[in-house]
């Protein structure tokens, strides 16, 4: 047996990473401790966190306050069973996203991540309609190079970005319409957005008494390439949706608490969806915990005489009192340290980098909401794939930037902590980088 000490050896002799082929895989870099917007490794070295850790450490790392409410709350209540008993963390939170969201979304049902999330609402968009006396409502229909999970009814849903395709034969009949991505000095936003219309309308007079719910992740499609599309579409979209008696999901998994500059990405683009997905930057990024948010009509859909139509769902650690104890002291931070200004002050930066940046050969398609910049390495290949992106990894860690391109898409996302210096200097970095690889 490997020594306790050799961390390196025991990950190698024992543990599977997400998201990587083992074969050939580099090291991974030992992380020891985190403070704000930097990572301390093992090694000695300091990593600037620009992808706050796949898009969950929002406030930043070992942020005190939430630190001190989750040991706090430990010393309480770790863990009940949320059936038949609830708990003041849980019921409080709940409360606290119903008067933050908008409309009637005032139903939440916790879980665990994500994926869960999603699944939930897909569970929940179908059992509704059966419940409503309308057992043909199994379709769902989602948009193409959308992500939303790892579950297999969230891989149904992102079935065409191509990262599941060993199972496929699993995956349930779920139709794609064209998304309408823009980017910074786009002149083709209306045109592509009036081509993804027309295709929901196709659908909708082909099948649409067999829809049960169309998802979209809001504003910006996330492991897909940070997609963005304009608010207006998603107004468009929704008032389809509402003529034709269609319930919309929304994924606001990564969209949600801050990162589009609005605390909500629906309240950028001024709608209500009926169902809204919400997980990482739920907590701040300390603990693992979703919630599925839905209008009280939906909800009362699963009233009943018998336990036939209510919602038979549930996780070990549903409402984990100590992750709701972190979700509660990341919203008051959002106040206490004037997040949404921080936010903007983070957009402005964006934007003078990637001006900057896009004076560079191969750059393309830069584009920016909130607190989330990315652009195109051109020419390179295309997709999560595409070498060029494990190319520019590497050379960014080298100079003690975290940031992991989705293939030939570069992005930032980094924690609302940042200071405007080190996201300035952030850029001169990738400037350099880009420099000195042929792209």
């Amino acid at each position: 047996m490997a020594d306790k000490k050799d961390i390196s050896a025991l990950d190698k002799a024992h543990v599977w990473h997400p998201f990587t082929q083992m074969r050939d895989a580099s090291p991974p870099i030992e992380i020891v401790s985190g403070r704000g917007a930097e990572l301390f490794g093992a090694d000695g070295k300091t990593y600037i966190d620009l992808v706050s850790s796949w898009w969950v450490t929002i406030h930043g790392h070992a942020h005190p306050v939430i630190a001190k409410a989750i040991a706090a709350q430990a010393e309480k209540l770790e863990q009940v069973i949320f059936a038949d008993f609830t708990h003041a963390p849980a019921a409080r939170l709940a409360a606290r996203l119903a008067d933050l969201l908008p409309g009637d979304l005032s139903k939440v049902f916790y879980s665990d991540n994500g994926s869960t999330s999603v699944e939930v609402a897909m569970k929940i968009a179908w059992q509704y309609w059966r419940n409503m006396g309308n057992s043909g409502r199994k379709r769902f229909l989602s948009f193409s190079g959308g992500y939303h999970g790892d579950t297999l009814g969230a891989m149904s849903l992102g079935a065409s970005t191509g990262f599941y395709a060993p199972f496929e034969d699993q995956l349930l009949d779920v139709e794609f319409l064209p998304y309408p991505d823009t980017w910074i000095g786009d002149n083709e936003s209306a045109e592509k957005e009036a081509v993804s219309l027309a295709a929901l309308d196709a659908c909708l007079d082909r099948h649409g008494d067999e829809l049960a719910a169309v998802i979209i992740e809001p504003l910006i499609q996330g492991a897909g390439g940070m997609r963005m599309c304009r608010p207006e579409f998603l107004a468009a979209l929704c008032h389809r949706l509402r003529e034709a008696g269609v319930l919309l999901i929304f994924d606001e998994v990564m969209t949600g608490f801050g990162r589009t500059g609005e605390m909500f990405a629906c309240e950028k683009a001024d709608v209500v969806p009926d169902i809204i997905c919400l997980a990482k930057g739920l907590t701040g990024g300390f603990l693992p915990l979703a919630a599925t948010v839905c209008s009280e009509d939906i909800f009362e859909a699963f009233y009943g005489d018998d336990f036939s139509r209510a919602f038979a769902h549930g996780h070990s650690f549903t409402a984990n009192p100590l992750g709701c104890a972190a979700a509660h002291a990341s919203l008051d931070l959002f106040t206490q340290e004037n997040t949404l200004v921080n936010i903007e002050m983070i957009e402005s930066a964006h934007r003078r980098g990637l001006a900057e940046l896009s004076d560079i050969a191969g750059v393309e398609r830069a584009r920016l909401m909130g607190s989330v910049a990315a652009f195109d390495i051109g020419r390179r290949g295309e997709g999560y794939g595409a070498e060029i992106g494990a190319t520019l990894k590497q050379a960014f860690i080298e100079r003690g930037y975290l940031i992991r391109p989705l293939g030939n898409v570069v992005y930032l996302m980094p924690p609302y902590c940042i200071t405007k210096a080190a996201l300035e200097e952030s850029y001169d970095a990738i400037a350099g980088v880009l420099a000195t690889i042929v792209i």
